[in-house]
């Protein structure tokens, strides 16, 4: 038998990832999308993979490179998912039986999201849309096009030029498109200074909703909302009206099955960005909407941190007697599926255990399929049983390389704070940990803070185990999947009651593993964990060494900088440059960088628009100009989801400077 081996960070390149499973109405056959590095290892391929009806193994379905979304015809018969097309993605279709797929698109911009019409005969997409004076721009550049072509000017007049990921506004807006499939016609059926974002058919296919932020009487720029709304209009995309009143921010939507009201799941802000989403119920035909189990104190929707996807969730699905609904929720360090009585009566979890559940789908049976992943595997799918309520492991994507690796199985602990909060976490011992020794230990701590470390696999934290480092992580407070007010802490107190909570749990991990070598610590975190992460180094000594990654060093610039600065600066901080500078500061780590002893590697995309790299590049030259032990590693090309989904080699590399940055710098 042959010996198992640490994990590497170059383990990335050969490992496999399952999303977005769909289950034929028809035949119950199950797609799903396989996800690989390509062989360049310079991006990720991904093709979509069949399990026919009744199989036990899967099938090679789609041969593209960038094959994604898919969505069964609600008569079974077809296939659609996206595709790349001259470089935009594009709707495809291919049989249920298989053969050749064929574009059913060809929007200028492509399309962003899709969706069949109960009738299958259509598709209602999401595309981008340029005014009249925009298009005549392109085209006169794509004329003037070749080396002489002189640089132009970029000119901006909303606040929200700028977007992580997306980059700098292009001038366009996201529209719906109504495709009809036998005629091959697309006509749009929204238009406007907005962006659609969720999107759903009515169960008769007779009417579309969509929500939007759209200017107001309190809000006469949108860009200044928080909140959205709720519009339903005819399949024609005519007689839209509004139905819901402006005080929510609204993410998924979809209709009841007996198309008479539309589910949102939505919060009313009253806790800022923090506040815990709920189920409500919005009558078409008018009167007041209804929240439905409005004491019920658990976030809805996925909220867990890992470093294998950057985004997660299942919209809303519906039992088959149009009863109840199916919907993911985050609880105690799972992500979990649980089913809910429209009519708010009851409310079970289905799905559970010690995992994160990230997807789901429903079979023809009301059986679920779903993709979870736990703490020794970073996702598979599974099938369960709603008669007997067992489970079956469908892939084992990863089954080769796992046989090769010897892992590190976190361990669940619980301690009470100083003022008598619970507070959740784990603690992994070092791959070949011998009984008796003392190791050297790292802490880590997630972003968000509205997020929460889950019983999930994390790449990072493997490859520090396998360096010879005990690593313990928890959801202190300002995460999700505690309550309430347990996310809602750390707003106007950054620094304060979560930095409290995460030295008392270093004080309770060397106080109850002895194996832990509290003269040997390290600490890191991305984000709000890299922000903490700075706070930390410059509050206390007791760490030997630190790694900061896309970090928050300094609020009164990041107002202005980020994304999402102006919005979340003042919900968080609950503060603003001109008026409350003093505040800002005392929150900032960058006020405290005298202080920093603690040698630290300061990790940063450039091209992270959410915490931008100036956030980083402030801090190093501080630290330098104080003569401390530091270094700046920029990452080209990388956004804020870096650790995520950026750049395979990337990647690598920067998992590769967390452990070489601790083995310089933590004594072995």
């Amino acid at each position: 038998m042959t010996a198992k081996r640490r994990m590497t960070p170059e383990d990335l390149y050969r490992m496999s990832w399952v999303n977005d499973p769909v289950v034929s109405p028809a035949s119950g056959a199950i797609a799903y999308v396989h996800k690989t590095v390509n062989e360049k290892k310079d991006g990720y391929r991904t093709h979509i993979r069949l399990f026919p009806a009744g199989a036990d193994r899967d099938i090679p379905f789609t041969a593209g490179e960038t094959d994604g979304a898919p969505a069964w015809s609600p008569d079974g018969q077809q296939l659609a998912f996206l595709r790349k097309k001259d470089d935009k993605p594009q709707v495809w279709t291919m049989p249920a039986s298989g053969g050749e797929a064929r574009p059913v698109t060809d929007l200028k911009y492509g399309v962003s999201a899709f969706k069949w019409s109960p009738d299958s005969k259509m598709l209602l997409v999401r595309s981008e849309v340029a005014d009249a004076a925009q298009e005549s721009g392109e085209e006169e550049s794509q004329e003037q096009g070749g080396k002489d072509k002189l640089p132009e000017e970029k000119i901006y007049n909303r606040i929200r030029y700028k977007a992580d990921g997306a980059g700098l506004w292009n001038g366009r807006r996201s529209h719906l498109h109504l495709v009809d499939l036998a005629a091959e016609e697309t006509k749009q059926l929204t238009d406007g200074e907005f962006d659609v974002q969720s999107f759903a058919w009515s169960p008769d296919g007779t009417r579309i909703a969509y929500s939007a932020s759209t200017a107001s009487e309190a809000f006469p720029d949108p860009d200044f909302r928080l909140t959205n709304d709720v519009f339903v209009a005819e399949a024609s995309g005519s007689n839209a009206r509004q139905i819901t009143d402006g005080s929510l921010s609204i993410g998924t939507i979809a209709f009841t099955p007996d198309g008479r009201h539309i589910l949102l799941l939505a919060s009313d802000l009253s806790c800022g960005f923090a506040t815990l989403s709920k189920i409500h119920l919005v009558p078409l035909a008018g009167g007041e909407s209804r929240m439905l189990f409005p004491d019920m104190d658990i976030q809805l929707g996925h909220a867990a941190v890992s470093d294998m996807r950057a985004g997660a969730g299942t919209p809303p699905l519906f039992s088959r007697d149009g009863q109840s609904v199916y919907l993911q929720l985050s609880q105690d360090g799972g992500v979990y599926i649980g089913r809910f009585a429209l009519d708010g009566s009851s409310y079970e979890l289905v799905v559970s255990g010690e995992r994160e559940v990230y997807q789901f789908a429903l079979t023809p049976e009301e059986n679920i399929v779903f993709a979870a992943a736990d703490s020794l595997q970073p996702g598979d799918l599974f099938l369960y049983s709603s008669d007997n309520g067992r489970e079956k492991q469908l892939t084992e994507c990863n089954k080769e390389l796992w046989d090769e690796l010897d892992l590190s199985k976190p361990e669940v602990f619980t301690f009470r704070t100083s003022d008598g909060w619970s507070i959740q976490g784990w603690i992994m011992k070092p791959v070949d940990f011998r009984e008796g020794s003392k190791v050297p230990a790292v802490l880590e701590i997630h972003g968000g803070p509205q997020a929460m470390y889950a019983h999930t696999f994390m790449h990072e934290f493997q490859l520090l185990a396998a360096a010879g480092y005990a690593v313990f992580y928890t959801n202190p407070r300002g995460g999700h999947g505690y309550g309430q007010v347990h996310v809602n802490t750390v707003r106007g107190d950054y620094g304060g009651r979560d930095y409290q909570d995460l030295m008392e749990a270093v004080d309770y991990v060397l106080n109850t593993y002895d194996y832990v070598d509290g003269s040997r610590l390290g600490v890191t975190g991305g984000s709000y964990g890299g922000f903490m992460t700075n706070w930390i180094v410059g509050h206390t000594d007791r760490f030997q060494a630190a790694v900061t990654q896309r970090s928050i060093s300094n609020w009164i610039s990041f107002y202005g900088v980020s994304d999402i600065g102006y919005t979340f600066t003042h919900d968080q901080i609950w503060g603003n440059p001109w008026d409350d500078l003093e505040k800002l500061w005392k929150h900032s780590p960058l006020a405290y960088v005298k202080n920093v002893n603690t040698p630290l590697l300061i990790l940063h995309g450039e091209q992270d628009l959410r915490c931008p790299i100036e956030q980083g590049e402030q801090l190093f030259i501080a630290l330098k100009k104080l003569g401390r032990k530091t270094q700046l590693i920029r990452f080209p090309g990388a956004d804020h989801n870096l650790s995520r989904s950026g750049h395979p080699h990337l990647r690598v590399r920067r998992l590769s400077h967390i452990v070489r940055w601790f083995e310089e710098h933590i004594e072995r």
